[in-house]
């Protein structure tokens, strides 16, 4: 596999084909293809090797086998070939920019910052790898030793999204490996590439084979089903919508598998009376229309307070309607398509709902003539709180506004939603500001910030939008278990 372009974006799947099985490039067992699409014009990249049941088991077999050997490589190892990695994505930054863009639609901007990010899950746990300590201490009562060891949870299965085909694989991916887990990995049908291309970079760095087996498919269940099923799998990773996330933790329960969940999100974006409206509006393109929307912490709802709603509509607007659309290796494009046409029909009904029952656009941009699954920057005032689109996660570049007086009442409303991952606070006074990020049933806030992801930082919500965190020091800890020892001897 080239990672240069040539077989990645080749209209056809090289010879040896796709599967990423056992340090090796396959064909899947019984022949499957499924095409992918580019967004920006419903073209045909190519058609890609799918995965299936017999693929599946065969990815176990190679990881189990290579994970006695993975864990008892040493640490400062491990760290080595992640920061190989790192150094490798940065190396190659606009080869895997235009492919994010090809695929997945977004700006060429969005794909640049979100390479960095996902290297930089590479770099974080390359240091985390190091630092994975035991303990050893004198039973409180005397007598004997507590020794308190972390190991290995084992073989690793991981279902990644599309909105982020990079970010989103490295997060997992990084911790695992560092942790000394062999990984099994599903990306989205719609965004394989990408995935292919951190694979292919992970062994120029040296990974032994049998660590990283990636399977692209158009038959998720089979795939899923089998890994899920079979015992030597002991971990479970899915980002993505809560509805999937329930019937896949119903799956991971019969195994009682270990699982990390980053699911749905219904943002609330909240300007108080005294924000500063400038840095609030810049924080609110940035919380909107990173991923033109696509985002699971994207800001979903708009709180502005009624002191500063007229002048953050109008700043707010105008910005929203300046937006440039269109494919996103366009020079001064900020805004691609959608991921297909489906995405598109949700949003507009969303917009179509909050509009019969009363809101109002008060700004809106343009779409470019032709093909290709565009939704123009939308703005919505006057939305009532029935609107579905005050209560469904809308994925895309529309932003509905409310206001309020009482902030306890704003409250009320922000935390009236079964989802609970991100929000976002502006105000001057920091202990106000502090104050509403405390009673925000959320797992992250931005206080005056309108981007929240960190590798260093613990990234996962409450109630519905998942279970545990990944990134940060806790992103490793997921990948292993803790083993007490009670030690005694004579003297």
């Amino acid at each position: 596999m080239n990672l240069a372009g040539i077989d990645l974006l080749a209209k056809a799947p090289p010879a040896e084909g796709d599967v990423f099985l056992g340090g090796r490039w396959l064909a899947a067992a019984d022949g499957r293809t499924y095409p992918v699409h580019d967004p920006a014009t419903g073209d045909l990249i190519r058609h890609v090797s799918s995965a299936g049941p017999d693929d599946a088991r065969a990815a176990i077999d190679a990881a189990h086998s290579a994970a006695a050997g993975w864990r008892a490589t040493p640490p400062r190892r491990r760290s080595e070939i992640l920061h190989d990695t790192f150094a490798l994505m940065r190396e190659h930054t606009d080869t895997l920019a235009r492919l994010i863009v090809l695929e997945n639609g977004k700006a060429y901007r969005d794909a640049v910052a979100e390479v960095g990010y996902a290297a930089e899950f590479f770099r974080w746990f390359a240091e985390e790898a190091v630092r994975v300590g035991s303990a050893f201490g004198d039973a409180p009562a005397g007598g004997y030793r507590h020794v308190v060891r972390k190991h290995p949870v084992g073989v690793t299965a991981f279902v990644t999204p599309w909105n982020f085909p990079a970010a989103m694989a490295t997060r997992k991916i990084a911790p695992a490996l560092a942790a000394g887990c062999p990984v099994l990995l599903k990306p989205a049908p719609e965004t394989p590439l990408t995935a292919l291309a951190v694979a292919a970079l992970l062994a120029e760095a040296g990974l032994p084979d049998g660590l990283l087996n990636v399977l692209p498919t158009d038959r998720a269940p089979e795939v899923v089903s089998a890994w899920l099923g079979d015992e030597r799998v002991r971990k479970f990773s899915f980002t993505g919508s809560t509805a999937t996330g329930k019937v896949l933790l119903e799956q991971a329960a019969a195994n009682v598998v270990n699982v990390t969940m980053e699911l749905g999100g219904n943002a609330p974006f909240v300007v108080c009376a005294d924000a500063d409206v400038d840095a609030a509006v810049r924080g609110a393109m940035d919380a909107k229309m990173r991923g033109g929307g696509e985002v699971c912490i994207a800001a979903n709802r708009f709180y502005v307070h009624a002191d500063v709603a007229a002048e953050f509509t109008e700043k707010f607007g105008a910005a929203m309607a300046a937006v440039r659309v269109g494919p996103g290796l366009e020079d001064g494009v900020t805004l691609g398509p959608m991921i297909n046409e489906g995405a598109v029909d949700k949003i507009r009904s969303l917009v179509d709902d909050a509009v019969a029952r009363g809101a109002r656009i008060a700004a809106r941009g343009g779409t470019p003539d032709g093909p290709g699954h565009f939704h123009p920057a939308t703005v919505l005032v006057d939305v009532p709180d029935d609107a579905r689109i005050l209560h469904e996660e809308v994925f895309g570049p529309v932003a509905p506004l409310t206001t309020f007086t009482d902030e306890n009442e704003m409250l009320a409303r922000a935390n009236a939603t079964v989802h609970g991952l991100a929000s976002y606070v502006y105000s001057r006074d920091v202990g106000r500001a502090l104050r509403i990020a405390e009673r925000l049933e959320v797992g992250m806030v931005g206080v005056n910030r309108g981007l929240l992801s960190d590798p260093a930082a613990p990234f996962g919500g409450v109630k519905q939008s998942g279970l545990g965190r990944e990134g940060g020091r806790e992103g490793i800890e997921a990948f292993l278990e803790t083993q007490y020892i009670a030690l005694d001897w004579t003297d």
